[in-house]
């Protein structure tokens, strides 16, 4: 790990990254990818030491409260985590001064935080969102090898329903040749629908890779499925897009079972619901006719 001084903590759509690089070590990682010119190995951590200071500074100046977010680039429950604690402390900052918060990850470090997850969902909103893409224990252990499993996952995620926070899952990346099976869906929306989350966000059954990712995610074939490299390079070339050809089957699969079951499937309808701001308890405006 190494420590940087940041200029600036929230984006302009009030999201951070307290750490920048993972060593979570899922074989598919985007982040890994060159545009994002990370200038230092991948897995030696990047932490932003003044990242707290910028982030109360930030929330006390800022005029309306909204909801606030991280995990995008790195997920916030790296093992680093629970040394620096600087996830529980944005959390902590947030509940003191009135913020929504929702976050992602693939991590069931995550119930760490529920005393304050719960703290922020009481007076505002707090929405827990979770990477699913591998129903088999054994193959999730291969390709996202250094996190929590699928089960441990889902278990915080029915944790967090019984306290009462809404949770939202990523169905994806879904690797071609890999888990784009019938079976695998099936069986990560079957626990979805267990742990009664409000939605699911999926883009398609497939995944994406650029240059940085594509060269790792390569490399890693090679060592885990031989010989799968050359059916990937032969089916696909040099896309960016990789569907799966089982995309539309899967897909109408998808949505079938996610209608069936009352779990929002539309990621517009999703992304509008994680951005809204809601403040509980909050005082009634009264029309002046409403007195008459």
């Amino acid at each position: 790990m190494h420590f940087v001084k940041a200029k600036s903590i929230l984006s302009s759509k009030n999201g951070m990254n307290l750490y920048r690089g993972c060593t979570h070590g899922c074989i598919y990682c985007d982040s890994r990818s060159k545009c994002y010119h990370m200038e230092h190995d991948f897995e030696d951590i990047e932490i932003k030491e003044n990242a707290i200071e910028l982030l109360e500074n930030t929330l006390k100046r800022k005029r309306e409260k909204c909801m606030l977010g991280t995990g995008s680039m790195t997920d916030p429950y790296i093992p680093l985590e629970n040394k620096l604690g600087n996830v529980r402390k944005a959390l902590a900052l947030a509940n003191q001064y009135g913020f929504g918060f929702t976050l992602i990850t693939k991590s069931d470090q995550v119930l760490r935080d529920l005393d304050l997850l719960k703290a922020i969902h009481d007076k505002t909103k707090c929405v827990v969102q979770m990477t699913l893409t591998t129903f088999d224990e054994d193959l999730c252990k291969k390709i996202e090898p250094n996190v929590s499993t699928t089960k441990e996952r889902v278990a915080a995620l029915k944790k967090m329903n019984e306290a009462g926070i809404p949770t939202v899952v990523w169905l994806c990346p879904i690797l071609p040749f890999i888990n784009d099976t019938e079976e695998n869906i099936r069986g990560i929306l079957e626990y979805c629908i267990e742990a009664n989350v409000y939605g699911i966000i999926c883009f398609g059954m497939g995944l994406t890779l650029r240059e940085g990712n594509r060269e790792y995610f390569y490399n890693q074939l090679d060592r885990l499925f031989p010989h799968l490299k050359d059916k990937y390079i032969r089916t696909y070339g040099m896309q960016y897009q990789l569907n799966s050809p089982k995309n539309n089957a899967l897909m109408k699969m998808f949505h079938q079972m996610c209608e069936d079951s009352g779990i929002i499937h539309d990621n517009q309808k999703i992304f509008e619901y994680l951005y809204r701001f809601e403040e509980k308890n909050a005082p009634v405006q009264l029309n002046l006719f409403d007195l008459i």
